[in-house]
């Protein structure tokens, strides 16, 4: 016996669960070392942002 639901959800109840499942992640390229990285933040692998060194611990430079 399957139970039915007792009220119906709204449109915008079921727009916020959509919107949250369809949540994809968009990467780019990092300009210094190439690896895949999310936009907007400092590069896991060589800690360039921007084309510059922002990270101390993991800084070298790949590309001249």
């Amino acid at each position: 016996m399957a139970s039915e639901p007792k009220r119906r959800h709204s449109k915008a109840r079921k727009r916020v669960r959509r919107a949250a499942i369809n949540l994809a992640v968009n990467l780019v390229a990092c300009k210094n070392c190439g690896k895949l990285t999310v936009p907007h933040t400092v590069c896991k692998e060589c800690g360039f942002y921007g084309g510059k060194a922002v990270a101390k611990e993991k800084v070298q430079v790949t590309k001249a």
